[in-house]
C-alpha cells in the first residue's frame, strides 16, 4: 500500500535572497523577500497563501510576514525545532497540510543575519552568565561552539575506522567545486584542491580545519507547497514529495549526544532514512543527486553511511572527489552546500534540489528523477525524497 503522504504535495516555487556576509537589512525583511521571489517564481499571489512554517530559530513572526507581504488569512502556520534539524521537516510539515485540506499554499522559510547579527561562539554566547541546559555538561570545559560539538564525535568515528583529516577533506573540495560554477554561491569562482584543504589552519585538532567547517551566511531562503495536482497547472515542473521524515534516537541532545553506548554514528539520520526508503519505495541506486547537510565535513560522510549509499566504516573510500562530483556515481551538494554556497540552515540546499528536478541547475545532473535532501545532523533532524510528476 502506497504511504499516505507520497506523491500528494509538491514544492511548486522557490525563492532567495543574495548570500553575503552583510545584508544591510532586518531578518524580516529578507524573509519577505525570500517568500515574494517563491510566489513570483510559483505564478502565485501572496492572496493565495494560508500556511506558513518557519524554524524556532527563526526571528520573524508569521503575522508580520503575513502582514508584510499581504496574506489575507491564514489557517495554518508552525515551527520546527533543532535548528537546521529542522530544514526538510519544515517541507514535511507543509506537505502534511496540503495532504490533510489544513492549508492550500504554504510557505515554508528560513531567514536571518548569522554573520552580521549573532554568531555562534561570538562575545554574546561566551560572555553570557548562564548557559542554555544542553550545555550544563560541556560549556563549562570550553565546548561553546557547534565545531566543538561536533569534533567530540568525529573524532571517535576517525578512531574507529581509520578516518584521516584527508578523508574528510575531499568533501571541501566537491562543494567549493560545484560552487565555483554557481554565480549565487559566496565562492563562485574559488575551487580548492586538497592542498589548499590541508594547509587551512587547524579548528579541532585533528578533527577540523578551517575548510570542514561552513560559513555563517547572512540570507533568506523560501519554499511554495501546495498540492501536486495544483502545482502541475503552475509555472514550473513541480518536485513532487515522494517521502518526509523526521527522527530522533533515544538519549538525544542537540549536538551534544554524548552518553549513548556509541557516538559514532548518527541514528536519528538512521530513523530518517529508514522512513524514507519505505515510504517512496526506492533505495539508495534510485538516487542520481543529494544534498547532504554539510554544515561540518565529517559527518557528510557518515550520513553516507546511515543513508545505506555505503556501510559503516566504508565512507573513507566511497566518498572520493570524483564519485561526489558532477559526472560521478552520485553528486552531491550541486549548489555548493553550505561550505561553498551559503549556510542558511539548509534550505539552500532543498532549493537546489528543486532545481535538479527542474533541469535549471548551474551544475545539472544528467537524467535526474530522484533527489534525496538531508537536514542538520548531530541533533533530531528530517529528510526528503523529491522526484518528478
Amino acid at each position: 500500500m502506497s504511504h499516505p503522504l507520497r506523491g500528494r504535495a509538491a514544492i511548486a516555487g522557490i525563492g532567495q535572497t543574495e548570500f553575503s556576509k552583510e545584508s544591510g537589512r532586518s531578518e524580516l525583511q529578507l524573509a519577505c523577500e525570500a517568500a515574494k521571489a517563491a510566489l513570483d517564481d510559483a505564478g502565485l499571489s501572496p492572496r493565495d497563501v494560508d500556511g506558513l512554517v518557519t524554524f524556532t530559530m527563526d526571528s520573524s513572526e508569521e503575522a508580520e510576514v503575513a502582514r508584510n507581504l499581504g496574506i489575507p488569512r491564514l489557517t495554518l502556520f508552525s515551527r520546527i525545532p533543532y535548528g537546521g534539524g529542522g530544514a526538510c521537516a519544515v517541507v514535511h510539515q507543509a506537505a502534511m497540510a496540503v495532504a490533510t485540506g489544513a492549508a492550500e499554499v504554504v510557505v515554508c522559510w528560513r531567514a536571518f543575519n548569522e554573520r552580521s547579527g549573532m554568531r555562534f561562539g561570538g562575545a554574546a554566547m561566551a560572555g553570557a552568565t548562564t548557559l542554555p541546559p544542553f550545555l550544563d555538561m560541556v560549556g563549562p570545559y570550553g565546548l561553546l561552539t557547534p565545531a566543538s560539538w561536533v569534533a567530540l564525535q568525529a573524532r571517535r568515528y576517525m578512531h574507529e575506522y581509520g578516518v584521516t583529516n584527508e578523508h574528510f577533506g575531499r568533501i571541501s573540495v566537491v562543494d567549493r567545486k560545484h560552487a565555483a560554477n554557481n554565480p549565487a554561491a559566496w565562492f563562485h569562482g574559488r575551487p580548492i584542491t586538497i592542498e589548499d584543504h590541508q594547509a587551512s589552519r587547524w579548528i579541532v585538532e585533528p578533527v577540523l580545519r578551517l575548510l570542514d567547517c561552513c560559513q555563517e551566511s547572512d540570507g533568506g531562503v523560501a519554499l511554495v507547497v501546495t498540492s501536486t495536482e495544483r502545482a502541475r497547472d503552475l509555472r514550473h515542473v513541480p518536485a513532487v514529495v515522494l517521502a518526509a521524515a523526521q527522527g530522533c534516537a533515544d538519549d538525544a541532545e542537540l549536538m551534544t549526544s554524548y552518553y549513548r553506548p556509541e557516538i559514532s554514528g548518527l541514528p536519528e539520520m538512521g530513523i530518517v532514512a529508514e522512513q524514507l526508503w519505505r515510504q517512496s519505495g526506492l533505495r539508495p541506486a534510485d538516487v542520481q543527486t543529494a544534498f547532504l547537510y554539510d554544515h561540518f565535513t565529517p559527518f557528510v560522510l557518515v550520513q553516507l553511511e546511515e543513508l545505506g549509499f555505503c556501510k559503516r566504516g566504508e565512507a573513507k573510500d566511497f566518498a572520493t572527489v570524483e564519485r561526489l562530483s558532477i559526472g560521478g556515481e552520485l553528486p552531491i551538494n550541486t549548489s555548493g552546500g553550505l561550505l561553498g554556497e551559503a549556510y542558511i540552515h539548509g534550505m539552500n540546499g532543498i532549493a537546489e534540489c528543486v532545481r535538479q528536478i527542474r533541469g535549471t541547475s548551474c551544475n545539472q545532473v544528467d537524467g535526474v528523477e530522484h533527489v534525496l535532501a538531508t537536514a542538520g545532523t548531530g541533533c533530531p533532524t528530517s529528510g526528503l525524497i523529491l522526484g518528478r510528476a
